[in-house]
């Protein structure tokens, strides 16, 4: 299964984050030596059968290298091809942020949920199993992170919906 890794607060490059090296040599641990890194936020795509255990392994391997512990979380490409499918034509992408997470799917219909949402000054409009998409108030703006930590009770990572569509176009087949 073609997968999308999303490694949480990674800036590759930069002091005190794991280098694009390290990522691929976990990513050789776990057993995917052709994993290919998408820009330099931690985000991955790899083949797998077993996806759960790939990222145990990547971020556990991290770790023992570099003394960094990083969250670590994916979803099947198809799943972002189907979000990108839904979403991507906006009028204003920047507003929108993609969200993965552990806990589940989000009801964002559920009152607490828009609450916490409106807080941040965003709205969540659409989720999955793991997964959310937020749009912002503001272009910019990057509140779905601390949102859905909050409503997950752990950690999240984020990305913005122009990164989700060029991913999809680079590595999704050709419908």
């Amino acid at each position: 299964m073609r997968c999308v890794a999303f490694l949480r607060n990674v800036n590759q490059g930069q002091r005190g984050h794991p280098s694009t090296a390290d990522i691929l040599a976990g990513f050789a641990d776990a057993g995917c030596p052709d994993a290919v890194p998408f820009q330099s936020n931690g985000t991955v795509v790899f083949e797998a059968d077993d996806p759960d255990d790939v990222i145990e392994t990547v971020v556990a391997s991290i770790a023992a290298r570099t003394g960094l512990d990083r969250d670590g979380f994916w979803l099947p490409l198809e799943e972002l091809v189907g979000v990108v499918d839904a979403h991507g034509a906006t009028s204003d992408p920047r507003r929108f942020e993609f969200t993965v997470h552990g806990g589940g799917t989000i009801d964002i219909g559920d009152a607490g949920v828009v609450e916490a949402a409106a807080y941040r000054r965003c709205e969540i409009v659409g989720s999955g199993p793991g997964w959310t998409l937020t749009r912002n108030q503001r272009e910019g703006e990057g509140n779905a992170t601390p949102v859905i930590e909050q409503l997950t009770g752990g950690r999240a990572s984020s990305r913005g919906l122009p990164t989700l569509v060029r991913l999809v176009d680079r590595f999704a087949p050709e419908s």
